[in-house]
């Protein structure tokens, strides 16, 4: 059987831009400005901080078809000299295939998956409020029984003062190499630059989160066939897009309610999502997100529902477990 793996897309390991936490899936799926989650320095490495010591996540994505996504992550403190250590690993397995030769014959089963492991570091700078992170990434990626290793590195600043309402934080992500590939071409890893900020209203129990991303690539947008429109010539149009429509493309907002509470609530909207998915002259309700947290004292429980389309929607399954 000839096989000759290629990414549905301009990059490759693109699961590194999935996210198992609850929160972030539910708030989303951009946000990078969450403290409270130990599962958030696999996309920021920066917010990992002492109260995560000791914190253990699990996860589960229920993706689109047979698509199934697992992480983990763990946070240790060293002691107050060094500081906390994070690990993360990332599972996505792609269900199994039918192999079959050049004649239409079936060769037998075979599977594909991607994984990646992952260890991160914050820096706190002398008497500030900011903090650099890191995250090295070991990825491993397989399609029956051709694979591709590659090596990555996430690199991010953070500003967060615990008296403050305000936090804002900037992140480089996926930055690195692929070692070896599938065939004889290499592939670029899915770099982007993103900037985030969040905003706890002080009389109110809710906090707003906002995400920017793709800095490093402006023009995300492009006409879809199905939006074209006839003249009265007969000719056919293609769909225009604006400046608006463009950059509403990087946006990404949540909001949580009663943050601090045993039970909250969060909502989101993902702008680039809506716009990708959405159906002419059907409301689809594309890019919104839900979910919901409920705290005990040693664990919380946090689930995350997400549109995609009106034939596939995906959720997401929490728990953080402190272990001391």
């Amino acid at each position: 059987m000839n096989v000759f793996p290629q990414v549905g897309g301009e990059n490759i390991y693109n699961f590194l831009n999935l996210t198992g936490s609850a929160k972030q899936a539910a708030l989303g799926g951009n946000i990078i400005t969450l403290l409270n989650d130990v599962n958030q320095p696999l996309w920021n490495p920066a917010t990992i901080n002492p109260n995560l010591d000791n914190t253990l996540g699990v996860n589960y994505l229920n993706f689109l078809g047979d698509i199934n996504y697992a992480s983990a992550s763990y946070a240790y403190l060293f002691n107050e000299h060094i500081g906390t250590f994070h690990a993360g690993v990332q599972y996505l397995n792609y269900g199994t295939f039918i192999g079959a030769d050049d004649e239409g014959n079936e060769t037998g089963e075979f599977k594909a998956y991607d994984f990646a492991f992952s260890i991160g570091y914050s820096y706190n700078f002398f008497r500030s409020d900011f903090y650099l992170g890191g995250n090295v990434k070991l990825i491993n990626s397989v399609i029956e029984n051709y694979s591709s290793f590659g090596l990555g590195v996430d690199i991010s600043l953070l500003y967060y003062n615990e008296h403050e309402p305000f936090m804002a934080t900037l992140v480089i992500r996926n930055l690195g190499y692929q070692i070896t590939a599938y065939d004889e071409i290499r592939e670029d890893l899915p770099f982007q630059i993103a900037f985030g900020f969040s905003y706890r209203l002080e009389e109110v129990p809710i906090k707003w989160h906002a995400t920017i991303d793709n800095l490093q690539k402006w023009n995300l947008a492009v006409s879809n066939p199905s939006n074209s429109e006839t003249d009265f010539d007969g000719n056919e149009v293609e769909e225009k897009i604006t400046f608006f429509d463009n950059a509403f493309r990087h946006l990404t907002f949540g909001v949580e309610f009663f943050p601090e509470s045993a039970f909250n609530i969060r909502l989101g909207y993902n702008f680039r999502r809506a716009s990708e998915l959405k159906l002419p002259e059907l409301r689809t309700f594309a890019g919104f997100t839900a979910g919901f947290g409920i705290n005990f004292r040693k664990f919380s429980v946090n689930y995350a529902f997400t549109k995609y389309h009106p034939a596939s929607n995906s959720s997401t399954f929490s728990l953080l477990i402190n272990l001391d």
